[in-house]
C-alpha cells in the first residue's frame, strides 16, 4: 500500500502532489480504491501499487500482487 487516510481533504491533497509530479511513483503500476463506510465505519481512501512476486520467476511480470 503507497497511501491510506479517511481524512477526503487529506487524499485530495496526496493525489494532487502526485499529478503534479512531486510524488515519484510508476502511475502505470496504481490502483485507486474507495472503501465505503456508510455510517457503521468511515470511508477510507486507499492507494496501491502492483508489484510483481520474485518468488515467481522471470515471468513475474504476469502475476502480479498489491502491496
Amino acid at each position: 500500500m503507497v497511501f491510506e487516510t479517511q481524512d477526503e481533504e487529506e487524499w485530495q491533497t496526496y493525489m494532487r502532489r502526485l499529478r503534479a509530479g512531486e510524488i515519484q511513483i510508476d502511475e502505470s503500476t496504481l490502483r485507486i480504491d474507495t472503501l465505503c463506510g456508510r455510517l457503521v465505519q468511515p470511508t477510507t481512501y486507499r492507494l496501491s501499487s502492483f508489484v510483481a512476486d520474485p518468488a515467481c520467476g522471470p515471468d513475474a511480470a504476469d502475476r502480479v500482487h498489491v502491496r
